[in-house]
């Protein structure tokens, strides 16, 4: 094969790939040339030859571009080729089930399908500022003052650092600014705090059930899970924990004490201290998830693990991702005695946060009413979680439970234990429905007659419907 031949093979496998598309303008000829050490007349031929099989076109003083007649086969291939680069195909699961291939294929079918977001662990993001918030970012990018690495470097922008540490004084708090470190969202805070404190091969207890996140950092970091006896609503249970912790050694212990992710319950004050006590007579840090803290229904935030800490032992992380923005990715760590361990390994795994989303949700703090926009959250999510626990409770089979949130926007439900959780979520994603069956929030395989449900999004006689569908095709599998 000629080498002009070769090339226009390459550009045309391209085209037909979806990588260029239909309009799009080739490189010119001369940029070719260099990149690809070719000489002009061998690019020239080239592209006269793609123009020769209707694929490119050329405009005079412009270049050329990629014309493709419709109805072709280059445009059919080319469409294709477009929609499965949309569209991933979804994730096959095994019996024995991946968990984190279980939440990928969820968050892909509610992307790519549109599927009903009853599965996802985000918040519904109708509800915020993005408008606003961009603006501030817009702004942020013209100002001159701006650095965008030193802006950028740990511990993260100075105004949003003063802002977070100002969040925590209103709330009844207060905290030493200097300890906090911006991360990019919560789950980089869990994951530098857990590298900062365990090793591989360390033990980390979690409670049971637990939040998947903490599952995906304690495996891909080479360490092992014990799963804590954790009651549905007073939480993880202490004594079980210093029983088990006598007998072998527990590196840390992550836990998520206010509006749990998925039981929805608020840890006692009683039962906080005798965490943190226990700790402190272990040495044991203690890695606290608080991306929910904000999001609490009752007249006052409930306290936090920290706020018991007298040793530095508690690693506390939070994030503007679940009340503000999840576009951003701005989170936090206050991790106590760990913190020069924490900013040091910050700065070797990503370097930077990105400065211009920082200084956009310190001004939005500043200037326009974040307690309000809380407010307005806080009630609708109330409201939503009560509609969703009544239609539970009234369309599925008869024995199925459902938790009582005090806060966030899941909703745990118990099924009768002859429905499989997974069967379950095959049935409703078929549906274009999305659940997060059990499976998700164990290493054992201990819930998988449970599910839980994400009650943001606005109520709607739509998803009124694809929850009673639920209930129906959960039903289905008693037959």
């Amino acid at each position: 094969m000629k080498l002009y031949e070769k090339l226009a093979d390459d550009i045309e496998r391209q085209i037909r790939g979806g990588v260029f598309r239909h309009g799009d303008r080739l490189q010119s000829v001369r940029q070719t040339s260099q990149q690809r050490q070719l000489s002009v007349t061998t690019v020239l031929r080239a592209y006269l030859l793609l123009e020769s099989r209707g694929l490119v076109v050329s405009k005079p003083q412009s270049g050329y571009f990629v014309q493709l007649r419709p109805g072709s086969a280059a445009a059919d291939a080319a469409a294709d080729a477009v929609e499965a680069i949309a569209t991933p195909k979804p994730i096959a699961l095994s019996s024995s089930v991946d968990v984190s291939r279980l939440v990928l294929s969820t968050l892909r079918s509610i992307a790519a399908h549109d599927a009903v977001p009853l599965g996802s662990p985000y918040p519904d993001t109708g509800t915020f500022p993005l408008e606003k918030l961009n603006r501030y970012a817009y702004a942020a990018g013209q100002d001159p003052s701006l650095r965008p690495l030193q802006d950028g470097l740990p511990p993260g922008h100075p105004q949003l650092i003063r802002q977070i540490a100002k969040r925590y004084l209103d709330k009844g708090q207060a905290v030493d600014a200097a300890e906090i470190l911006v991360t990019m969202g919560a789950t980089e805070a869990i994951n530098l705090c857990l590298q900062a404190v365990a090793k591989p091969g360390d033990v980390i207890a979690v409670e049971s059930p637990t939040f998947y996140a903490m599952l995906h950092a304690i495996e891909r970091m080479g360490m092992r899970a014990i799963e804590i006896p954790t009651h549905p609503e007073l939480g993880l249970d202490v004594d079980a924990l210093a029983r088990i912790a006598a007998t072998q050694p527990i590196a840390a212990c992550m836990v998520m004490p206010n509006f749990h992710n998925p039981l929805g319950f608020v840890m006692p004050d009683e039962r906080k201290r005798a965490l943190v006590e226990l700790a402190a007579r272990l040495d044991m840090p203690l890695i606290e998830n608080g991306v929910y803290n904000e999001l609490y229904y009752g007249d006052a935030p409930p306290r936090t693990l920290k706020s018991y800490d007298r040793q530095g032992l508690v690693l506390h992380c939070g994030t503007f991702s679940k009340t503000l923005t999840s576009i951003y990715r701005i989170g936090w760590a206050l991790p106590g005695r760990y913190r020069d361990q924490v900013e040091k390994l910050k700065f070797l795994n990503t370097l930077t946060t990105p400065p211009l989303p920082q200084v956009a949700i310190a001004r939005f703090l500043e200037r326009d009413g974040y307690e309000a926009h809380l407010r307005r959250l806080r009630k609708a999510y109330a409201q939503q979680g009560s509609l969703m626990r009544a239609i539970v409770l009234r369309f599925f089979p008869a024995g199925t439970r459902a938790s009582t949130p005090q806060g966030g926007y899941v909703l745990w439900i118990e099924l009768p234990e002859a429905v499989d959780a997974m069967r379950l979520y095959e049935l409703a994603l078929a549906r274009g429905i999305t659940i997060g069956p059990g499976y998700m929030f164990s290493v054992s395989n201990s819930y998988r007659h449970f599910i839980r449900l994400n009650y943001s999004t606005p109520w709607s006689p739509a998803i009124e419907q694809a929850v009673i569908t639920v209930g129906k095709l959960a039903a289905d599998c008693l037959r």
